[in-house]
């Protein structure tokens, strides 16, 4: 069987486990690393072509975008006109519509594949969200996230001015409704009247209440686990009353990466053009044999 090659295109704490998650993949091999800066490298690295660009990777038949979401744009479109699929966990719930059209575009005009948004919230939460509706097509469903660690909301802080380090907390209060804890360690001279209005007036928590605090080090006080409830109350044809709960806990940067191989996957199985996960047969995200995995799974 020939394997897929992957590239991996940054190297944070997504970057690091998806690299454990390819490892576990019998069905990829790790075409390289693309980061910002050949500096410093992890000693990890060591086994791996560890690259600025890549086309000095050769052949890659996918790259797993490990990015912060508002880069996501930049590296797929550039990709994809290049002939490489790409998969990522962009996680701005309000824009995902329209980065799928416009990357639609691109990929079909180049014939590639963009599998977007292809983490746990949105992405694997998707699909879950999209059953339940199927199962109970008349009711609400809320979506709990947490108490953990937002990646996407803590990188959004790190981008602020006079930040050197943050931690962003989700804290479910029910019904869909959330809270923003946010923990910095501040630049020197740097004032946190000004940090937090750059944060609050953010898109990332615009929405939410939100609260900015101070702490003398982010690394005291990171969990990186997380979690999510989910239930939906509704109607089956006319029958009330029907009743769905979904709950896990993870560690966040772990689960993002695996849905990201497995959507890596995905992505050399579909026609040319840009997919969310729940346009994505679940079946493409498994390795193997297509008539076993019916024969085990249904």
């Amino acid at each position: 069987m020939k394997k897929i090659r992957a590239a991996i295109v940054g190297y944070g704490n997504i970057g690091r486990f998806t690299l454990d998650a390819l490892l576990e993949a019998p069905d990829f091999e790790i075409a390289g690393i693309v980061r910002r800066s050949l500096d410093n490298q992890p000693a990890e690295l060591a086994p791996y072509k560890v690259v600025t660009d890549i086309d000095e990777l050769g052949q890659v038949d996918v790259a797993i975008l490990a990015t912060p979401t508002r880069e996501v744009e930049k590296y797929a479109a550039e990709y994809l006109a290049k002939g490489i699929n790409t998969v990522d966990s962009y996680d701005i719930h309000t824009s995902i519509l329209e980065l799928r059209n416009r990357l639609d575009k691109i990929a079909k005009a180049n014939g590639t594949v963009a599998i977007i948004s292809a983490g746990w919230d949105p992405g694997s939460d998707s699909i879950v969200r999209t059953l339940m509706e199927a199962a109970a097509p008349k009711g609400i469903t809320y979506t709990n996230f947490g108490p953990g660690m937002s990646m996407g909301h803590s990188v959004c802080v790190r981008s602020k001015a006079g930040v050197k380090d943050a931690l962003s907390m989700t804290i479910p209060l029910g019904t869909g409704i959330h809270r923003r804890m946010v923990y910095v360690e501040l630049e020197p001279g740097a004032d946190l009247a000004k940090v937090t209005a750059d944060i609050k007036a953010d898109p990332y928590f615009a929405s939410d209440e939100t609260h900015v605090m101070a702490v003398e080090s982010v690394d005291a006080v990171k969990d990186m686990g997380h979690g999510v409830n989910m239930t939906r109350k509704g109607v089956s044809g006319s029958t009330q009353n029907q009743r769905f709960e979904f709950n896990m806990s993870i560690n966040n940067p772990a689960l993002t990466a695996q849905i990201l191989v497995a959507t890596a996957r995905a992505a050399m199985r579909q026609a040319p053009g840009a997919y969310t996960m729940i346009e994505v047969p679940v079946i493409d995200l498994l390795p193997g044999n297509r008539d076993a995995l019916i024969a085990h799974l249904v």
